[in-house]
């Protein structure tokens, strides 16, 4: 259950205030290498939060990941926290800081709420279209129609028909996912999914990087025990992992060795079968 904070107090406290006090007061005091263990963050990191020490803390995209997290843990609203820690370290001006803070309170109570709002959008903005151009499309079905009869009868013959048949299986066939060793949590890259042969799981919490050919970065963010990502296809694309021993690498359906060990950065990992799952050696005969 969230805990209430008094508003007037906490736009008063720095986030490191704020997180030391969500810890060590109220109900549920608790030790930093608890919550450590618990989300697979290191100590001094967490106490750099509360310190307000955020040198300590390689990259930004760690500062607000783990601030995030830690605010979640602790029961605080981490949508505002990271605002507020933006601000603080000069990441948000002036111009902005309000529509920073109207999106962090426009947040929905929770995830299911916001897709199901977001579908019912999308249902009233469909039934808007065709209500508005329903003579052109009701033109479109009767052509679709047409044409769909049109090959079926000058088709005639049991080779033609099966023919139309295995070419509509192969449009609607879906790519077959990995047997993965955690419950998938949440799905990233999705526009890269029928075609990705690589693909990244989170068995704990580990900030990934991936770059194209140019240097030019693909998709940052921290991911969480479950959480996947599809690789784009095609050669020139490097990763960074923060917690190499905490991401499982999936090429063609096929568990990869790991890329380092846990809680240590590992960079230009080249995103291509051949380098991350290495070919058996033939044995030759004697």
């Amino acid at each position: 259950m969230t805990e209430n904070i008094n508003t007037e107090a906490q736009n008063e406290m720095t986030v490191g205030e704020i997180l030391r006090n969500a810890r060590t007061t109220g109900r549920r005091k608790r030790e930093i290498q608890t919550i450590s263990k618990q989300l697979c963050i290191r100590e001094e990191f967490l106490q750099a939060l509360e310190d307000g020490k955020y040198d300590v803390i390689p990259e930004t995209v760690y500062i607000l990941g783990f601030a995030r997290n830690y605010a979640m843990e602790l029961g605080l609203d981490p949508d505002e926290i990271v605002v507020k820690l933006k601000r603080e370290m000069g990441l948000v001006s002036d111009a902005n800081e309000d529509e920073e803070e109207e999106k962090a309170a426009n947040v929905s109570v929770t995830d299911d709420a916001g897709q199901e709002n977001k579908f019912i959008r999308i249902i009233k903005q469909c039934g808007k279209f065709i209500h508005k151009n329903w003579l052109w499309f009701t033109i479109g079905v009767i052509a679709v129609v047409a044409i769909v009869l049109s090959i079926l009868l000058i088709g005639g013959s049991d080779t033609d028909t099966a023919a139309l048949d295995n070419s509509v299986v192969t449009q609607v066939e879906t790519v077959v996912e990995p047997e993965y060793t955690v419950e998938v949590r949440e799905r990233f890259g999705t526009e890269n999914a029928e075609s990705a042969s690589i693909i990244l799981q989170a068995t704990q919490e580990s900030w990934v990087k991936i770059e194209d050919a140019r240097g030019n970065t693909v998709f940052s963010r921290v991911l969480v025990p479950g959480d996947i990502y599809y690789v784009p296809s095609g050669n020139g694309y490097k990763a960074v992992f923060g917690n190499a021993g905490g991401m499982d690498v999936w090429v063609n359906g096929v568990l990869a060795p790991k890329q380092g060990a846990d809680h240590v950065r590992v960079a230009d990992i080249a995103m291509t079968p051949e380098r991350l799952l290495p070919q058996a050696v033939p044995v030759t005969a004697e």
